[in-house]
């Protein structure tokens, strides 16, 4: 391990001056790159929604969209035709999902944060 003066030398070698730049302290802003790392980083515990869940029901490339809840075990499927029918096409795949599970839920609690269904958008 090099010793601080080593480290200071090789600093100032690159280009850099060591201690130039002052830390950060709990009164100072973080910085932009932190908070954008933080809002596009993923949570450890979430699980990746599907590709096509993103999609606008235009560009969905299949003809039968199916969607599953994760708490109940129900399957819900549409013909994409209706779903266009019925909600537009430029709804997203994960909007008309949400709908169709919350319209027909069998788990009320009554409790906001826990009420509804979990979907899970899986390939036909």
């Amino acid at each position: 391990m090099p010793t601080p003066k080593q480290m200071e030398k090789l600093a100032s070698s690159m280009g850099h001056r060591a201690g130039q730049v002052r830390p950060l302290g709990p009164q100072d802003e973080m910085p932009e790159e932190y908070w954008r790392s933080i809002l596009d980083d993923c949570p450890a515990d979430a699980e990746p929604v599907g590709r096509s869940a993103g999609l606008r029901l235009s560009e969905l490339p299949q003809h039968v969209l199916r969607v599953s809840c994760r708490r109940c075990g129900r399957i819900v499927e549409i013909q994409k035709a209706d779903a266009v029918r019925l909600y537009g096409q430029h709804a997203t795949w994960k909007e008309v999902g949400q709908r169709l599970l919350n319209n027909t839920c069998q788990s009320r609690t009554g409790r906001y944060e826990e009420d509804g269904c979990w979907p899970a958008f899986e390939p036909v």
